[in-house]
């Protein structure tokens, strides 16, 4: 009887343990993966990245995002002002300490784009870059930079991620400067150098 017992138990234990064996010998075969930043989905910019493995325990990360829209002032809805206008292309080479899309990883990456800001309630002050000023102003221009990051991945089926990530660095930031949100004359121009979180990321993936 007992016999019978300890076969059974260690028949149910092969069992439980083989889908998950299947799945780790399925994840670490993937190659590529089409994903989303559902954080930027919240604000209605488009984006799209991708992610392939380059080495047995690294891989490329490019992702790219616009947002071209005006939305209304709170106070009179009628009036469009508030622009928060972009686009941006971010390359990442990732290391992971287990598989290729599984688990921890570390980043590094570069970025750079345009932009067009203005009409936005933002009262703080991160690292010297003062975002109040963008309520009564608009700042107009192109940035370029690095920095590094660290991601978890949570492995949500065979097919499909959830991955976290935030990342920290610097941007050189070429502006023009105009006194108010939506028209106004140019006032200035200038640079400026960004110290502060450079990535974050709540990403759906879909690995083939």
């Amino acid at each position: 009887m007992k016999r019978k017992l300890l076969f059974f138990l260690f028949f149910a234990l092969l069992l439980n343990g083989t889908p998950a064996l299947i799945g780790m010998r399925t994840a670490s075969a993937q190659n590529f993966a089409l994903k989303t930043n559902l954080l930027y989905d919240a604000t209605a910019t488009i984006n799209a990245g991708m992610e392939f493995k380059i080495a047995p325990r690294w891989t490329m990360d490019i992702s790219g995002n616009f947002n071209g829209w005006m939305t209304p002032n709170d106070s009179d809805p009628a009036t469009i002002e508030p622009k928060w206008k972009h686009w941006m292309v971010q390359p990442e080479a990732r290391y992971y300490f287990c598989n290729p899309f599984s688990r921890h990883f570390f980043g590094i990456h570069a970025h750079t784009g345009n932009f067009n800001f203005g009409g936005m309630n933002l009262p703080f002050n991160l690292f010297g870059t003062d975002f109040r000023e963008l309520k009564e102003q608009r700042y107009q221009g192109w940035f370029v930079g690095g920095g590094i990051s660290y991601g978890y991945v949570i492995a949500l089926g065979v097919h499909w991620n959830l991955e976290f990530v935030l990342g920290v660095g610097y941007s050189y930031v070429d502006y023009d400067k105009f006194l108010c949100p939506d028209c106004g004359k140019q006032v200035g121009s200038g640079t400026h150098h960004y110290v502060g979180p450079t990535k974050a990321a709540v990403s759906l993936a879909y690995l083939f």
